[in-house]
Order: C-alpha cells, then sequence, then structure tokens
C-alpha cells in the first residue's frame, strides 16, 4: 500500500473567495502523516503529454498546457490559468497513473488528489481539467497491464466527465452514486448510473453502493477498481444534498476497499469532491477513506 502526493496539490493562488478548498491537501497529508509512516508516501512524476492524449483532444490539452484557452473555457474550467495550475494538475493525473500502476501490482494505492470526473474529452469543467481515473485506466489498458477497468464513482455529483470520455473505451466501465438533483444539472449516461434523491442517508445510500459494486464487478469481472472517494456526500458539505454522517462515509470507504481485497481486485483510489468553508472539518472526511486502508491493509 502506498500513498501519492505532491506539495503543489495545494500550492495554487486562487482569488479571495474562491469556492475551491484548495489547502484541503496541505492539511490532509498532516492529518495522515501521524497515523501512516513517511516511507509509505510516494512523490509522483507528472504525466505526459502522450498519457494526456490517450482521453483528451490534443488540441484542449496543448492549449491548457501553453495557457491559450479562451476565457469562457477558462471559466468552465473554474480556476484562473497559471504555470501552477499545470503543475499541479499534471502531478495530480501522474499520480493516480502510476498510482493505479502500483495497485495493480500491489493491491492497493491512493493519491491524496484527483477524482477529477468532470473533464470531457475537449474541455475542463467544475474544477475539473483532465479525467485522471479514465487516464489511468486507458494507460493500464493501452499498455496491456489490463483488459477492463471499473471506475467505481461515489463522488455526490455524476461523473458525466467520465461517462464521455469513456465512451470510446469499452473496456472502462463507468459507474456512478450520485445525487440526482445536484450538478451537472444536464447528466450523461455511465454504463451505470445510481441517482439518489436529495437527503439520502447512511442506510439508503450504503445499500446502494454495495448493490452498484456487487452488480459491477460479478458481471464485469474487472482487473482493478479505481475508487472516486467524494467527501461531499457528507451532511455538513455544502455542494453536496446528502444526509450521510461521518460515520457512514467510513462504512462506504471500508466497504468498496475490504469488498476488493476479499476479491483479491486490486484497488487504487482517489480523493473525489469534498466543499466545505470550515476545511479542518473537510479534512476529517477525507480522512475516513485513509483511516479504512489503515484498518484493512
Amino acid at each position: 500500500m502506498m500513498f501519492y502526493y505532491h506539495p503543489s496539490y495545494s500550492a495554487l493562488a486562487l482569488p479571495e473567495r474562491h469556492r475551491f478548498p484548495i489547502d484541503k491537501y496541505r492539511l490532509l497529508k498532516q492529518l495522515v502523516s501521524n497515523f501512516i509512516d513517511e516511507q509509505y508516501f510516494i512523490t509522483p512524476q507528472q504525466a505526459t503529454k502522450a498519457q494526456l492524449t490517450l482521453c483528451h483532444n490534443p488540441v484542449y490539452v496543448d492549449a491548457f498546457l501553453a495557457g491559450s484557452l479562451d476565457s469562457k473555457a477558462i471559466k468552465k474550467m473554474g480556476f484562473p490559468w497559471s504555470t501552477e495550475l499545470v503543475e499541479r494538475t499534471l502531478y495530480s493525473v501522474g499520480a493516480s497513473i502510476q498510482g493505479a500502476e502500483f495497485a495493480l501490482q500491489q493491491g492497493a494505492a491512493f493519491n491524496l488528489s484527483g477524482g477529477y470526473h468532470h473533464a470531457f474529452t475537449g474541455y475542463g469543467s467544475g474544477f475539473c481539467i483532465f479525467n485522471d481515473l479514465a487516464i489511468a485506466a486507458a494507460h493500464l489498458i493501452d499498455t496491456e497491464q489490463a483488459d477492463t477497468v471499473l471506475i467505481f464513482d461515489c463522488d455526490v455529483h455524476q461523473g458525466d466527465g467520465t461517462a464521455e470520455v469513456t465512451q470510446v473505451h469499452p473496456q472502462i466501465i463507468s459507474c456512478s452514486i450520485h445525487c440526482q438533483q445536484n450538478f451537472p444539472r444536464i447528466k450523461q449516461q455511465s454504463n451505470y448510473d445510481f441517482a439518489l434523491e436529495h437527503g439520502t442517508t447512511d442506510a439508503e445510500y450504503l445499500e446502494t453502493v454495495k448493490q452498484a459494486l456487487a452488480l459491477t464487478t460479478r458481471l464485469h469481472q474487472p482487473d482493478i477498481i479505481l475508487y472516486n472517494a467524494g467527501a461531499d456526500i457528507a451532511t455538513d458539505d455544502e455542494l453536496g444534498h446528502f444526509q450521510v454522517s461521518l460515520e457512514g462515509v467510513y462504512q462506504r470507504d471500508y466497504f468498496v476497499l475490504n469488498q476488493a481485497k476479499k476479491a483479491k481486485i486490486p484497488v487504487f483510489a482517489a480523493m473525489g469532491g469534498g466543499y466545505q468553508r470550515n476545511v479542518s472539518r473537510l479534512v476529517d472526511v477525507h480522512g475516513q477513506l485513509f483511516r479504512a486502508a489503515v484498518d484493512l491493509f
């Protein structure tokens, strides 16, 4: 089990009152370091352009890397463009690619970033620039390390970008469990969509996760599960709309990791979304994934 982290994850200057809680990555690393020894952390390498274009239009990739996106594309992306944003993005995507490779060989790995499921083939959206889990899946298939990859997305928002990107990758199975009344307004069609209602609580949510994971793993026998462990399902999340307790978040993460372990399916997990202005409380929600990991591996 290894954990991928780079200081650039939080090294991004954003406008005052910007909605994205950029400090959460640095604070999560501090939290996780309290119970995970430093030897289990890996500094990732940057993703390459060739890896990015496995899932993204080369014109879009070039425009982002060069800083030549138009203002409409930058607004949709959600972040002001900067060289720091490019660096952060490449390290985040690189960590998911390398972490997925490690998990495939050793059983489990985790990125203290990632889960950028709103990134489409030709544009970024909703704080997501390149779709790291789709890219990691495509890389594993392209390099013949895997035949079938399951992206199991438990972020509260539908993985609309993942659904669109993976339409041309039949060996990547997309499964999204999300709030029907939440962003994005226009949903895409994943291989499997489980849309739950505003105000969903622990019992219904956890039962849906259990059924969805059992169904998709039984039908597709994936070589690896790429798990988007969004923290925005939690009760206090300001962009969430679910009423899942902190214990419910832990139970979800423990269940997904434990089922993968019991079935001997490698699992790689990325953080996904989480939006609370009380960042220490938000970090505690994200921390449930890593507490579950320590309890299991």
